[in-house]
């Protein structure tokens, strides 16, 4: 016999009973949130969601105007100049503008409401606009890289004014464009990776102001290469960052904040709790973490203790640990040789 039980709201008073166990293979199945999540303030979360995110969406449409801005003005100065760390970072922040165009898209998906089709809703849209933004800045590091120690070896002959200048307006613009999205920086992961790109292009700008100083105080021919391989440099491990972040989502693999051991040991300290199987950890996004269990329970565990396990169960996974929704499938000792699962 199969039934579904809400998990009662915090205060423990569940308005729901729960119907009588008949059946040697008696199984509960129940859905818990945390407290963000609960009933009775879930529309207010929805509404939060929403307003977080349409800040979010203008903080990055303020950011692509400026970072636009800016590769234009470097694309004209790599070409007025001959600069190769002018076309780099040039070519690096066109990468960004792509991106924060991703990210804008990204968020606007967010916000579109789940459907019997996408019953998380678009939640995941921000781990993929992530992803393919460390992909972009991964071929833009070969590219520099390879083209750079090429011109590290055969240096050509660069315009260091031009350089300076388009440098300098760069730097000036990514450091606004920072100020724009920091508020918002830790709201979620697509967030994050624009931030950071944004805040990689001011190091750009200012490898392309050094090694342009280099090249008209001290004629260093070579300082126009290094400068591109240093970007590519600085790029090069926070795209991998990112990109394992993405991948590792993607993959359902257990976030670092839940420790799936403690967890397990956190469950089976519930009274009347026998065993823990099938317990699997994984994000939808960067902020929303899963957790499904089917529990071994006791016997003597009838509707009422049932229901005590369950929301012990929930509250364990939303206050000692960041999970914003569990379900748990109650079972009785003998229920597992009736289980025929692939995992």
């Amino acid at each position: 016999m199969s039934r579904t039980i809400p998990s009662p709201p915090p205060d423990g008073t569940g308005s729901e009973k729960p119907a009588p166990a008949s059946s040697h293979v008696d199984e509960a199945v129940a859905h818990s949130h945390n407290h963000a999540h609960s009933p009775g303030t879930g529309h207010g979360a929805h509404s939060h969601d929403h307003s977080h995110s349409s800040a979010s969406a203008a903080r990055l449409g303020w950011a692509l105007a400026v970072t636009g801005a800016v590769v234009v003005a470097e694309l004209v100065g790599a070409f007025w100049s001959g600069s190769l760390s002018l076309a780099a970072d040039a070519g690096h922040m066109v990468v960004d503008a792509s991106g924060l165009v991703i990210a804008l898209i990204a968020t606007h998906l967010m916000r579109r409401p789940r459907d019997e089709k996408h019953t998380w809703g678009w939640a995941r849209s921000e781990v993929l606009a992530a992803a393919l933004q460390a992909g972009m800045l991964l071929v833009i590091c070969v590219m520099v890289t390879w083209e750079g120690a090429w011109r590290l070896a055969s240096p050509p002959e660069v315009e260091a004014g031009p350089m300076l200048l388009v440098g300098v307006i760069g730097l000036v613009a990514n450091v606004v464009s920072l100020a724009i999205l920091a508020g918002g920086r830790e709201a979620n992961l697509n967030m994050k990776a624009a931030f950071l790109e944004v805040a990689n292009d001011a190091l750009g700008s200012l490898a392309v102001i050094v090694a342009a100083g280099a090249e008209w105080a001290f004629g260093w021919a070579r300082a126009d290469a290094v400068a591109s391989l240093l970007i590519a440099v600085l790029m090069a491990p926070r795209a991998l960052t990112l990109l394992r972040r993405s991948v590792a989502i993607l993959m359902e693999q257990a976030p670092a904040s839940v420790d799936v051991a403690k967890l397990r040991a956190h469950m089976l300290g519930v009274d009347g709790v026998l065993g823990v199987h099938d317990l699997h950890v994984a994000a939808v996004s960067s902020h929303l973490v899963t957790v499904t269990a089917h529990v071994t329970v006791t016997h003597e565990a009838d509707g009422p203790s049932r229901d005590r396990i369950i929301h012990e169960l929930g509250e364990c996974a939303c206050h000692h640990f960041p999970i914003a929704h569990s379900t748990f499938q109650l079972e009785c000792p003998e229920h597992a040789s009736h289980e025929h699962m692939e995992h």
